[in-house]
């Protein structure tokens, strides 16, 4: 996978709004997702995952990934999450 850039939440976004905004001037899809640079699956992956998010939801979804992401690392943890002191 070399090569590839990864967006942040907020330029998917973007992108997404320069697909709408493209098609609505009378290009197809294919096209419009041409000229943001990125492939058709890669859209539509997009789409699945953030259409019809505004930028300040897609904030609070960043958060709480990695809010999740930090939680799981302490339950996999040797001694991780388990019964506290006392418990039998």
């Amino acid at each position: 996978m070399g090569g590839q850039k990864a967006h942040t939440p907020e330029e998917i976004v973007a992108r997404l709004r320069q697909v709408e905004v493209l098609s609505g001037q009378g290009k197809s899809v294919a096209e419009a997702v041409r000229a943001i640079g990125v492939g058709e699956p890669t859209y539509y992956r997009w789409r699945g995952e953030f259409g019809g998010l505004k930028l300040d939801q897609v904030k609070r979804l960043k958060g709480s990934r990695h809010c999740l992401g930090r939680a799981r690392e302490r339950a996999a943890a040797p001694g991780g999450v388990g019964p506290g002191p006392g418990a039998r």
